[in-house]
């Protein structure tokens, strides 16, 4: 112990090893009242972790090449030592992903997360969500299957709808005129090299901001307004070794769920690996029913919803965009729904079932009846923003307590 002890005030003399350390986890104050739905947060981090280390691994044995990426992948799953759960472990990552940084972002809508003063923590969690569909979308063309070629290439000839520059926006990001060798190599690079590097940047500025501004909590009350004589807060304590403590256990619970969807169902009936992506990709034979994976499918609902092409881009688009806004549209005087009123809880509620009925109808062929259902719930969708400002000031709010409760 005595050398671990000296090695560690000789790095601290030369670099802030114990200040970075007090700072960001030992001295670092956290409301007292976190609760099931603060897990999230952690968890992404573990996936972002689990996802590039198993991608390295990925990449020693994967070849870019569209003659040989399809046959790649086989000698990943069935020659190469382990390669199979290193590539369940990664396909079953990217979904697992998905599902905490959305159940990261519904806590942000329920307890009010990105309101003053958390309104740059909350644009910077949107830049890490958009960076992240960049990232799936990439990595969704490697293994060369038929979905992965067929999806590429519908999406890819979504950005030719773009007036006056679409076509040529289409082409540079192709690198060639159809889905090719070239588009498959440019999607590795970036899904490799680019994205992850930005990921990572934009997930470390996030949580240096967290820690400037402070995390909220499920009453929306801020911990540094009350003090005590040595100046920490009174309702807050030290996020090591309470919330480390809490997050393992949290961590214990997610990777037994984890353990079990990847030994046991790591296709998840087609939902997270489809079945037509162990078919190798054949330009000249199209799938009958061409979908993105799930996590993308509320917006492509979105987007065929609209009878135009540009239409529909633009939609989808501002499916997206519409939540960066999200901090200048909510007008209510409280951030948690503990203190909103019946108005909010009902929209939100309802939100929630939109968002979850496009995710369904744009896994679904795009019939006359399914196109007009998901132009209902896309209206749906659109209205919890653009009404925000209407309905967050009529709702009938309760009084928030000075201190956080238990």
């Amino acid at each position: 112990m005595g050398i671990l002890v000296k090695t560690r005030d000789w790095v601290d003399d030369r670099f802030p090893l114990m200040d970075t350390w007090n700072e960001h986890l030992a001295q670092y104050y956290a409301p007292k009242n976190f609760n099931f739905w603060y897990y999230f947060g952690s968890l992404a981090l573990l996936v972002l972790v689990n996802q590039i280390v198993t991608g390295i691994w990925l990449t020693m044995n994967y070849k870019p090449d569209a003659a040989l990426a399809f046959a790649s992948v086989e000698l990943i799953m069935r020659d190469v030592n382990w390669g199979w759960l290193i590539r369940y472990m990664h396909s079953t990552g990217a979904s697992a992903f998905f599902i905490v940084v959305y159940l990261h972002m519904f806590r942000g809508l329920i307890y009010g997360s990105y309101r003053k003063p958390r309104e740059l923590l909350w644009l910077i969690g949107m830049l890490i969500y958009v960076c992240l569909m960049a990232e799936a979308f990439m990595g969704y063309l490697l293994p060369w299957g038929q979905m992965s070629y067929w999806g590429a290439q519908v999406i890819i000839s979504l950005f030719g709808a773009i007036p006056g520059v679409g076509e040529s926006l289409a082409l540079w990001i192709r690198g060639d005129y159809v889905v090719s060798d070239a588009t498959l190599n440019r999607f590795f690079s970036l899904h490799v090299i680019a994205l992850p590097l930005v990921l990572v940047i934009l997930v470390f500025v996030h949580i240096v901001a967290l820690h400037k501004v402070g995390s909220n909590n499920p009453d929306g009350v801020e911990i540094k307004k009350t003090k005590g004589d040595d100046g920490k807060p009174l309702d807050g304590i030290p996020f090591h070794p309470y919330y480390t403590v809490k997050d393992i256990a949290g961590v214990a619970g997610f990777l037994i769920l984890f353990c079990i969807v990847m030994f046991f169902a790591p296709e998840m009936y087609g939902w997270f690996l489809e079945r037509d992506n162990f078919i190798p990709a054949d330009p000249l034979k199209t799938p009958e029913h061409i979908v993105p994976l799930w996590y993308f499918t509320p917006f492509y609902a979105i987007l065929r919803a609209v009878p135009s092409k540009v239409g529909g881009v633009l939609a989808m688009g501002s499916a997206i965009v519409v939540m960066f806004l999200l901090p200048w549209l909510d007008r209510s005087p409280v951030k948690s729904i503990r203190y909103r009123g019946v108005i909010y809880k009902s929209v939100l509620g309802v939100f929630v079932v939109s968002f979850l009925a496009l995710g369904w109808l744009g896994t679904q062929p795009a019939t006359e009846t399914l196109t007009n259902i998901a132009r209902f719930f896309s209206v749906l969708y659109f209205l919890f923003f653009l009404a925000m400002p209407i309905y967050t000031k009529m709702d009938k709010t309760k009084p928030v307590p000075e201190r956080v409760t238990e």
